[in-house]
C-alpha cells in the first residue's frame, strides 16, 4: 500500500489520546514500534516496521507492507467519529 507521509501523520494526529498504547496492546508489540509506524525514530525502545519513505511531495511516499497497525488505526478514529455522532 502507498500513502503520503502527510497522510499518515494526519491519521496520527487524529487519534484521540491512548490510541497508541491501545494499538500496541492489540497486536502485541511495543508502543514505541507504533510510533515508528507513524515518524519516530527511536528504534532502540522499538522495532522498524515493515514501510518504506521516498522522496516526493507532501513528505514523500510511504510504501507499507503490513497495514495491521494503519487498519487499527483508521478503526479508532471511525469509532470514535461514530461515538461523537451518537452523542
Amino acid at each position: 500500500m502507498h500513502i503520503t507521509f502527510e497522510e499518515l501523520r494526519k491519521i496520527k494526529h487524529s487519534l484521540p489520546t491512548g490510541s497508541i498504547k491501545k494499538i500496541a496492546d492489540t497486536l502485541q508489540m511495543e508502543e514505541q514500534t507504533v510510533r515508528n509506524f507513524f515518524g519516530a525514530k527511536k528504534y532502540e525502545d522499538g522495532v522498524i516496521v515493515g514501510k518504506h519513505v521516498q522522496p516526493g511531495p507532501n513528505g514523500g511516499f510511504v510504501e507499507i507492507e503490513n497495514n495491521d497497525i494503519l487498519d487499527q488505526a483508521r478503526q479508532i478514529i471511525k469509532e470514535r467519529e461514530n461515538s461523537l455522532l451518537d452523542n
